[in-house]
């Protein structure tokens, strides 16, 4: 299956430039220690004293994911039992970078993805109870993902192209099966929720084997909550499944059949992108597995 790099970034964003921009704008942080935290496919970040995150696009067709951040995380993070990235200062462009940039504050720990410890059962409860939070009707106004939220069978071609791509490392019959199975369930048809977007582990923040925050809100939109009741599926084994809805609350037969579907589109995709990230291929891998094993009931 061919297997898709990370875009390369139109614009580099250096230590120096960071600095530069904190003098001018933010004098406080004039002296502060700056440092490289990460590069992903959308922004470039950088440790501030170890009390802030600076998030600086690295490519156009992400400032308006910035904005979406911006306008809406700031209300939802006062009504949500864990912490966000919710901006603190905005920065405007200058010392050659282009864009708007955030700052946030930091949320330590360690990616769910890669930390040693995890107490799963706790942090079904507590993700559980972090979606029942979120998932309150967005406005008419919310931000609109054309990839998450939207009716499942609009990713039918690309998730059954994927599935072809696989050959034999799987049964394509048995993920047609379950796929169709999901596909079978009824739509969602109640007013929109809003939604994280992009909920997997590498966007959940653990420390001490709970969990400490959820990042990246750079898809946040509205529609079917069963996008982001995926992640149980990546996230969780099999028998935590009931912790984790029972903490979410009522969840019907559709809408849970429906984010198993979710689970193994986005399973696909993230083997479909994941040839520079062996993080990303291990959870692709996880949890297509993980909704194989899942019989539906």
């Amino acid at each position: 299956m061919a297997s898709i790099d990370m875009p390369a970034a139109e614009v580099e964003v250096t230590i120096d430039q960071v600095e530069a921009l904190l003098a001018d704008q933010y004098p406080e942080l004039a002296r502060a220690h700056v440092t490289d935290l990460a590069h992903g496919w959308d922004n470039i970040l950088f440790l501030i004293d170890r009390t802030w995150s600076a998030r600086f696009p690295r490519r156009q067709m992400s400032v308006g994911l910035i904005g979406n951040e911006r306008r809406w995380l700031p209300r939802l993070a006062p009504l949500l039992p864990l912490p966000i990235p919710a901006p603190i200062f905005v920065g405007e462009p200058g010392h050659g970078y282009p864009w708007p940039w955030l700052i946030t504050r930091w949320i330590p720990g360690e990616s769910a993805a890669t930390a040693p410890v995890v107490d799963r059962e706790e942090c079904a409860r507590q993700l559980g109870g972090f979606l029942f939070a979120l998932h309150r009707p967005a406005p008419a106004e919310a931000p609109r993902n054309p990839f998450r939220g939207i009716p499942l069978h609009e990713r039918d071609t690309a998730t059954r192209q994927r599935i072809s791509r696989l050959g034999d490392s799987v049964d394509p019959v048995l993920l047609g099966a379950r796929w169709a199975a999901a596909l079978s369930a009824a739509r969602f048809d109640s007013d929109p929720v809003w939604l994280h977007g992009d909920l997997h582990p590498n966007n959940l923040i653990c420390e001490g084997g709970r969990l400490a925050g959820v990042i990246d809100f750079g898809d946040i939109t509205s529609g079917d909550p069963a996008t982001d009741l995926a992640v149980a599926w990546m996230m969780f084994p099999l028998e935590l499944h009931s912790v984790f809805r029972n903490a979410y609350g009522d969840v019907d037969w559709d809408t849970w059949e429906r984010a198993r579907g979710w689970a193994l589109s986005l399973g696909l995709a993230y083997l479909a992108n994941s040839a520079d990230n062996p993080i990303m291929r291990r959870l692709g891998e996880r949890t297509i597995g993980a909704v194989l094993a899942d019989h539906p009931s």
